[in-house]
């Protein structure tokens, strides 16, 4: 397990190597550990009272992310996500996603994920200068901070969906095949599962604005509120893009069915014109001849070049007035 611990005083960001170093201090604790299980895991357990449930939470993949209170600390679970490339398909994304966990003591703050997520970089240099604003406004505002910069990733992703939209538009009226469907899919498909972040998200961080928990002062209810309100455009713009995937989904359709109209109106021309052809051709294929009731036609030295010459009319005839239909 890798164990950052950090102490925000008004001189600036410390770093311990020894987590009771770090607790020890006047200022406000932040400890970061990414890993399951391990014992300096435990031991971190043991010295804040985290609950063992809120630790589960976080290792679980599949939970949505959420807050619950405990007797020592407020439990936030947060998600980061990612639009990353897979290696089997040239053009399939998927979103990934990994789980932030956030306990909020009264003067200490432990974040907790199970792989190397990008929350230490945030809470440290990025906000440096932030030093003395922490160390007066609690980890919460820490939490915040980390909690924002979360957030703020979301609408990078979103630029990076709304992107693969504007290719797929781009093609689905020049050249509509289906791999151009697939894209599409996969692009609703992680829309769909972007979308179940991003609202649990956002009821997280409405009851954090609440007023409801005692480890968020009520300075800092604003911060959250502000966080909550990018939650809002986040899933607004998940929608959005839904619509608009949908409706490139709807061009496409309605493209394939017009060309497959095409090439049916243009099959139903040509067998229409074969109609008479192959009455004139069954009919005279018979060779009833030399009867008192037979074709007299049949020894005429013309009767071959007069049946192709009417054949020829009578397509000719079809032709023009399927063009004057406008049917080709």
């Amino acid at each position: 397990m890798t164990l950052h611990a950090m102490a925000y005083t008004a001189d600036g960001v410390e770093r311990f190597d020894d987590l009771g170093d770090a607790v020890a201090t006047d200022g406000e604790t932040w400890v970061h550990a990414d890993a399951a299980e391990s014992a300096d895991l435990r031991r971190l357990r043991r010295r804040f009272d985290i609950h063992q449930l809120a630790v589960e939470d976080v290792v679980r993949e599949e939970t949505r992310p959420k807050v619950e209170e405990y007797d020592a600390h407020t439990f936030v679970l947060m998600k980061t996500a990612t639009l990353s490339q897979r290696a089997d398909v040239e053009f399939d994304k998927e979103i990934r996603t990994n789980p932030v966990g956030f306990f909020i003591g009264e003067d200490w703050l432990v974040t907790l994920s199970t792989t190397d997520v990008d929350v230490v970089e945030p809470g440290t240099s990025r906000w440096a200068s932030h030093s003395e604003r922490v160390a007066n406004r609690g980890t919460d505002f820490l939490a915040y901070r980390i909690m924002d910069a979360i957030v703020d990733d979301y609408f990078h992703l979103l630029d990076e969906i709304e992107d693969d939209i504007e290719s797929v538009e781009e093609r689905v009226l020049d050249n509509p095949n289906p791999d151009i469907l697939e894209e599409l899919n996969d692009v609703r498909r992680d829309l769909l599962a972007f979308r179940k972040i991003a609202w649990p998200a956002r009821e997280t961080l409405s009851y954090l604005s609440r007023g409801d928990i005692p480890e968020v002062a009520d300075e800092n209810e604003k911060y959250f509120r502000d966080v909550y309100d990018h939650l809002v455009q986040v899933v607004d713009l998940i929608e959005t893009y839904r619509d608009l995937s949908s409706g490139s989904r709807d061009i496409y359709l309605n493209s394939v069915s017009q060309s497959t109209n095409e090439v049916m109106k243009t099959l139903t021309v040509v067998a229409t014109i074969f109609i008479p052809l192959t009455f004139v051709v069954g009919v005279y294929g018979m060779n009833f001849g030399g009867g008192a009731v037979a074709m007299p036609e049949l020894g005429w030295d013309y009767a071959y070049p007069a049946t192709m010459l009417g054949m020829v009319l009578v397509t000719g005839l079809m032709l023009a007035h399927f063009r004057r239909q406008d049917w080709i």
